[in-house]
């Protein structure tokens, strides 16, 4: 069985301390939300269970029936929806979700995409370039992306973001239908996502 544990884990930027003394664990149908202000550190934890950062104390492990994956065996069982991440602009919906499943070592049908585009509400729009579209457009394209690479590991930066009442209740049927089967990690700063997982991780305390 995957799980994911974040062991006696800290940051510093110099000399300002962002977080400290961080544990928990996760296996499949397990979710926390990491929760806090603005600038508490939610997006740098984030950055460090994926391995984009170095922590500087502590570690994080993946492991699988207990033997630790290396970052390109665990990468591939992980999707990330997250405000620093950056779509193409210069392609459509549809050429971005081919592009990103090329990337991932996997191939994705039309059925699929249209499939896809359908569940997060961009039906009719995949043949448009990126660049034309809305804030909330580009959110629902990037759950797109994460769904198509059917990931055992769904974490979710202020994952209604730039969305409005449809996207949000799109969302909330996403984390619904990956809950069972999926490790959950939701950072936000919104107290309505907090009872999206079953348990916080408080930041800024």
């Amino acid at each position: 069985m995957l799980k994911l544990d974040v062991l006696n884990l800290a940051k510093r930027f110099g000399a300002r301390k962002v977080f400290e003394s961080i544990n928990f664990s996760l296996t499949p149908g397990e979710s926390i939300a990491i929760v806090g202000p603005n600038g508490s550190g939610k997006s740098t934890l984030l950055r460090l269970i994926i391995g984009l950062n170095i922590p500087t104390k502590g570690k994080v492990v993946f492991s699988d029936d207990g033997e630790p994956l290396e970052f390109d065996a665990y990468r591939r069982r992980l999707a990330l929806v997250s405000p620093y991440l950056s779509l193409y602009g210069s392609l459509t919906g549809k050429e971005n979700l081919r592009f990103f499943a090329k990337v991932n070592g996997d191939n994705i049908s039309d059925q699929e995409i249209d499939s896809l585009l359908a569940q997060v509400g961009l039906q009719g729009r995949g043949e448009d370039f990126v660049s034309a579209y809305s804030s909330g457009m580009l959110q629902r394209l990037k759950y797109a992306v994460a769904l198509a690479k059917n990931a055992e590991i769904l974490m979710l930066d202020e994952p209604s973001a730039n969305l409005d009442e449809s996207g949000k209740e799109a969302v909330s049927d996403i984390i619904e239908s990956r809950r069972k089967n999926s490790i959950l990690i939701i950072a936000t700063n919104e107290k309505e996502e907090y009872a999206l997982a079953e348990r916080q991780c408080q930041l800024g305390q």
